[in-house]
């Protein structure tokens, strides 16, 4: 028996757990309140997805005479083909049989319908792609053929990552929701009820928590929730997460909680501790309760009487994984752009670096929620102990840092920290391409297994960055991005078109500055996303400073989206198709030399498309500009590289003669040696030791300067000489 259940709905990601319920586990760990968590989600398609599962799917198809399209009747006649395999090629998505691969990349192996008409391109995509990584894609589209057939013949609303997504986006009113649950279920809810079910007679627990991050994620919990309510009425219900917290801050229909007992927002530690105290140990007096929605003599209120304070940080635990099915997630490659594909293939424990933004100012986000505006970082000491208790317990090495941006000194004190102790772990994490990602400190990010990074460019133009109050210009973004990419550490930009008061020449040039980032390489992946007003964002706060009109609805369910007009009077979707055509074709090295207005073709008659502004060689002279500024004496120096060998020579000139220090440094790709006069060489190998990572207390510049110059004079002769300037390439760091 356990006291909570904490469950993550369908659905989320194939390919690793959704982390709150991870989180909130560790906590109640920590107060001695039992719970047990369930990814619903990937249990639902492990059923879906078998043997059993699809040859019921065909069934129920064929019973119903669903089989309508072209596409469902090839699925449907080439059932036996898919039946056969489908176990199979699940495992290897799993990690399991990876001798399969070889197989499932020849052309006859998987069955094939509309999905695979794509395949022709998949050298041109992906280049010389990994035998295991074709086979994932390739595997990838047959699930998809799958999915479309359960979408067109079995269910509507299913998709991979979300379920009835529409049902939840922008839900002013509940009435759609709410009618829907008073339909028969779908057999994606029998299955996803059973199971729960299933949980429920083991754990008997009294408190269920659905944490509900996305808009996908909400039909399947009012689904469970109203099967809860009605074959366990004495069990309470409580919804958190992402969705709520966002879109649920107004609420004030009662009908939701003829479903759900409690709704909380922001940080759910104290709330769901709250709440499970109230649960465990009743009384008849309202209990003081932490930012909560409950209904009272039928209408909605929202309790926040409780007097304790949040946890800090560093006063929660690390997350708990178990319970978890980690070995049964999914890797698949769905598309071929690069950083997504870090999205969905592979297993990755989820961590966050701080609470909130460090930033907290773009205009498009919404900064006055508590997860952007309450900024609270943690220590890198106890982040990295979070990390070795994760990969102990769950055996994995992979870390996506989930921040809204990563501060950049806490970056540089992870990355040190896990380089002392020697730890090998992979990690990628999203940033903000500020002035402070040095190439020194992309060194020393690569260098403790940092091997991606997202950020905002959003948008290609520096007017409407200073709108955006972005904080950053074009040149330091295109820098910023260089010293990431020399490093070795792939790029992802996150773009934006359509924001309030954006031009059709600010579009085309925005394109023009995208078109020469990739030709030079300093950023490799990116996404177009077309600006949405959300109610808690500045622009949505006061819209009139941004020249649109909201389009406002009475709201009583929930509230984010919002409809507008802009003084423009532009339709920024007509933009949407070219500039993802040409993204897509940049970010595989071709059609740079293609006139912008030839990616939009499909513009109404009389539409004419500007050329861009912008000069060809914007970026690079961006590249050329002098960045260069004096290190700050506090800036801490870092030896990456070993002890060398040491040799003591004589030179001689002009009949004088002098020692040399001949020192042979090799690191992991090349050996190379440097020559220092032989008392300045003693004191630099010295000092190497006292830089090294295996020091406890690192030395800042001004402490390596005075140190200098205890034994020698022109410190900064020597610091920038060419001996100092090599081993500034192969790992001597100032940060």
């Amino acid at each position: 028996m356990k006291d909570l259940l904490l469950v993550t709905p369908p659905f989320t990601q194939l390919n690793t757990p959704y982390p709150a319920t991870a989180y909130l586990k560790g906590f109640l760990n920590d107060k001695n309140i039992s719970s047990f968590q369930m990814d619903l989600g990937i249990e639902v398609i492990l059923e879906l997805f078998s043997k059993e599962g699809l040859s019921e799917l065909f069934e129920i198809a064929l019973q119903q005479e669903l089989i309508v399209s072209e596409n469902a009747q090839r699925i449907y006649a080439l059932r036996e083909h898919y039946l056969m395999v489908i176990n199979d090629v699940i495992a290897f998505l799993q990690g399991k049989n990876q001798t399969l691969a070889r197989q499932i990349s020849t052309e006859d192996f998987l069955p094939q319908a509309s999905r695979f008409e794509q395949i022709e391109d998949l050298d041109w995509a992906f280049g010389l792609m990994g035998m295991q990584d074709k086979a994932k894609h390739l595997s990838t589209l047959f699930l998809e053929d799958l999915s479309d057939f359960i979408t067109e013949c079995i269910d509507e609303n299913f998709g991979f990552s979300r379920y009835a997504e529409r049902l939840g986006r922008s839900a002013s009113s509940f009435d759609k929701l709410n009618e829907h649950l008073q339909q028969e279920l779908s057999h994606i809810d029998k299955i996803s009820i059973a199971i729960l079910a299933k949980q429920i007679e083991l754990s008997q627990p009294k408190l269920v928590c659905f944490s509900v991050p996305f808009p996908g994620n909400l039909y399947s919990t009012f689904r469970c929730a109203q099967f809860i309510k009605k074959e366990y009425p004495n069990i309470k219900i409580v919804m958190g997460g992402g969705f709520p917290n966002t879109e649920l801050r107004s609420i004030s229909d009662p009908r939701v909680f003829d479903f759900i007992d409690y709704i909380t927002l922001d940080d759910g530690e104290l709330p769901l501790q709250l709440l499970a105290n109230t649960t465990l140990h009743p009384a008849n007096e309202t209990p003081p309760l932490k930012r909560t929605f409950v209904r009272k003599n039928g209408d909605v209120k929202y309790n926040n009487t409780a007097t304790q304070q949040d946890y800090k940080q560093h006063e929660l635990s690390t997350p708990d994984f178990s319970d978890l099915l980690l070995d049964k997630y999914i890797s698949v490659i769905e598309i071929t752009n690069p950083m997504h594909s870090l999205w969905s293939d592979g297993r990755w424990n989820k961590l966050t670096m701080a609470h909130g933004c460090y930033w907290g100012k773009c205009t498009f986000c919404d900064g006055s929620l508590d997860y952007i505006k309450t900024f609270e970082p943690i220590a890198a000491k106890i982040l990295v102990d979070r990390i070795e208790a994760i990969v102990e317990q769950t055996g994995e090495k992979g870390f996506h840092f989930v921040d809204e941006a990563a501060p950049p000194a806490l970056m540089k004190a992870l990355a040190i920290e896990i380089l002392k102790r020697k730890l090998t772990i992979t990690w990628w994490t999203n940033v903000r391409f500020e002035k402070n990602f040095t190439k020194d400190i992309c060194v020393l990010l690569k260098a403790s297994g940092c091997i991606a990074v997202s950020g905002g460019l959003e948008v290609a133009s520096d007017r409407l960055l200073k709108l955006i109050n972005k904080g950053v210009s074009l040149q330091q973004v295109a820098q910023v991005t260089r010293n990431f990419s020399e490093t070795g550490i792939m790029v992802h930009a996150y773009l934006m078109y359509g924001f309030p008061s954006e031009t059709v020449q600010e579009t085309i040039d925005s394109l023009e500055v995208v078109r020469q980032i990739f030709e030079l390489d300093i950023v490799q992946s990116a996404f177009w996303h077309q600006f949405a007003l959300t109610a808690h964002s500045p622009v949505g706060l006061n819209p009139t400073a941004y020249g649109i009109t909201p389009e406002y609805t009475d709201i009583t369910f929930a509230n984010n989206d919002i409809q507008f007009t802009d003084k423009t009077g532009i339709d920024h979707d007509l933009f949407s198709f070219g500039l993802k055509t040409s993204l897509y074709n940049y970010m595989h090295g071709l059609g740079f030399e293609i006139p912008l207005q030839d990616w939009f073709v499909d513009f109404p008659s009389g539409f004419r498309i500007p050329k861009t502004s912008i000069k060809r060689d914007f970026i690079q002279s961006c590249l050329d500009a002098s960045d260069y500024s004096h290190p700050k004496d506090s800036a801490i120096v870092v030896w990456l590289g070993g002890t060398p060998e040491t040799k003591s020579i004589s030179k001689s000139k002009k009949g004088r003669t002098w020692q040399l220090n001949k020192m042979i440094f090799h690191d992991k790709v090349e050996s190379f040696e440097i020559s220092l006069e032989k008392e300045k060489g003693d004191w630099f190998l010295e000092i190497l030791k006292r830089i090294s990572l295996d020091e406890e207390t690192l030395l800042s510049l001004a402490d390596v300067k005075a140190n200098f110059e205890t034994h020698f004079e022109d410190f900064e002769l020597f610091w920038y000489s060419k001996p100092i300037n090599q081993l500034r390439e192969h790992g001597l760091l100032i940060l």
